[in-house]
């Protein structure tokens, strides 16, 4: 499972690189970086609009794949178990060790039998 995991991470990793570049490529209103690279000639390889429509599709596609494996690994990590948790769930739902160090001057899980039942957090009446 660790190794779909990782397989996973790469594969979102390259798509939101390639996405950035195909971002940072394309055409834009003004003359930018697109048009260095010939987005704006009609003898490029695809054409007149040709070159915008494939990067703008290209770029749709590594978003869905990038959007596809967000997915994959949001359901895979809480899907599994987590061996060092104990099984998975918070924190707050994992047993009290025995023994555990308590905070000084942290109030006690049970009252005491010396301690009046009720009578923490009261002010005293004033004569």
């Amino acid at each position: 499972m660790q190794f779909m995991t990782t397989l996973i991470l790469v594969v979102q990793l390259l798509a939101a690189l390639t996405m950035i570049g195909l971002v940072l490529v394309q055409h834009g209103k003004g003359a930018d970086m697109g048009a260095s690279f010939g987005g704006g000639s009609s003898g490029s390889l695809f054409g007149a609009t040709g070159s915008a429509n494939f990067l703008s599709r290209t770029t749709a596609v590594c978003a869905t794949i990038f959007f596809a494996c967000t997915l994959a690994l949001a359901y895979l990590s809480n899907a599994t178990p987590h061996a060092a948790s104990g099984g998975g769930g918070s924190v707050l739902d994992q047993p009290v060790a025995p023994g555990a160090a308590q905070i000084p001057g942290a109030p006690s899980v049970a009252p005491s039998a010396s301690e009046p039942s009720g009578g923490a957090g009261q002010i005293p009446a004033s004569n």
